[in-house]
This record gives C-alpha cells, structure tokens and sequence, in this order.
C-alpha cells in the first residue's frame, strides 16, 4: 500500500498538473451553452442560479485552480494558506465586481494570457528561480493579490460577453462571486487533501521541482493558446 501511493505521489499528481494544462486549454473560463443562454435571459435578482455558476465556473476553471496549486505548493500552515487564497480572493472579487458593474473592457485574450503567465510565475518562483538569476525574491504576497486583480478580470471578460442585463445586476453579480469563492473552497480542499499525502512521501523531495516545472509548462501553454488566438482571430477558450 505504501509503495503505491509513492508510485501515485511519483508520478500521478505530477502528471495531473501537465493534464490539467491541456484540459485547461480548451475549458478554462468557459461559460457557454445552457448556462451563457440563462445568464443572458436574466430578468432581476436570482441569487442562488448565479451563485452556482459561480462556483461551477470555479471548479471547472483550470487556470485558476493551476495558479492555486502554485501558490499552496509550498505553505504547510493553515495560517499560511488562508492568508494567501484570501489575498487572491480579494484581488479577483474586486476586479470581478468593477469590471462587470462598471463596464471595464480589456481584451480577453491577453487577460487570459496574462493569467497563464501567472501559472508560470509561481511555478518559477516555488523553483527559486529569482533568487538565482537576480539575487531578489519579491514578496509573494504582493504577487498573489496582483494576480489576483488579474484572474477578476478575467473572470469579468467571460461575464460581459454575455451581455447581462442591468436589472438586478449587483445582487447577481455578488452571488456569483459567492458561488466562485465558494467553488474555490472545494476545488481547493480536494487539492489540498491530495498534496497533503503527496508531501507524506519520500517522493515529494523526488519530485517537486520537476512537478513545478511541468506547472510552468502549463502556464506557458495557457499563455501561448490566448496568444495565438489574440494575433490569429481564434476563439477565447
């Protein structure tokens, strides 16, 4: 039994992050079909619909939950990471309200490429990579809310493409971002639950710096899809 959760440890969750860069890809940020069609009907309040496409939008949204694993990969205290996935939350709750409320437009590609970038960013940071190349290493907490204001906007892009309707606006938009925070909450818990037997094993020493590798191979895929498509006219994923 032992000998196979190092093999999972080894091997699976590693993978899992390269997996999740494909998957994410194509789905991250996705809102479409029914769901886009409800959204766009709206007439007035409706708390609890938005709030579960909120948190559906979460759980499905591969860049972010990407950006996450980065941030927690190497906090070991609750304390830790409750501090810092507050800090994201802050960052993208705000832009996510503004941009939406107030009609800020910025192109939803690059917001996107952006965002992959910041899956790249922590990945480099967990390897040391700053301290090597430049003899600094900037405050992480500063990066995660910047990030963070990013992912908001990112999240508002999708929503403004729907073309929502003014009438109760705020209160959807607010029970949204409830549902996205409460979608992060059990994405992250499951991730969390996974990299605590992960770290339980002589395998993570083994195998962390070539996981975060594989992680920044994934934000530099992200990246790279939302860029072609932003020079090349192909769809947002």
């Amino acid at each position: 039994m032992g000998n196979g959760v190092s093999r999972l440890s080894c091997f699976g969750l590693p993978a899992l992050v390269l997996a999740l860069a494909w998957a994410g890809a194509a789905l991250a940020h996705n809102i479409g079909g029914t769901d886009a069609a409800f959204v766009a009907a709206a007439r007035g309040p409706d708390p609890i619909p938005f709030a579960y496409l909120g948190a559906k939008h979460m759980v499905t949204g591969y860049d972010h939950l990407l950006f996450l694993v980065g941030v927690i990969f190497f906090l070991f205290r609750l304390r830790q990471i409750a501090l810092y996935v507050s800090l994201f939350s802050l960052g993208h709750s705000i832009t996510l309200l503004a941009g939406v409320f107030f009609d800020l437009h910025v192109d939803p590609h690059l917001v996107d490429a952006v965002i992959g970038l910041s899956v790249a960013y922590k990945a480099f940071e967990n390897l040391g990579g700053f301290r090597t190349l430049f003899g600094v290493q900037p405050d992480p907490r500063i990066a995660v809310l910047g990030f963070g204001l990013i992912h908001g906007f990112g999240l508002a892009t999708k929503l403004q493409a729907l073309n929502l309707n003014p009438e109760g606006l705020l209160v959807n938009l607010v029970s949204f971002n409830v549902g996205v925070e409460i979608g992060q909450v059990l994405a992250l818990s499951l991730i969390l639950a996974a990299m605590t037997v992960w770290r339980r094993t002589p395998a993570f020493e083994r195998t962390a710096a070539g996981a975060n590798i594989l992680l920044m191979l994934a934000g530099f895929v992200l990246a790279g899809e939302q860029l072609a498509g932003y020079l090349f006219g192909g769809a947002v994923s």
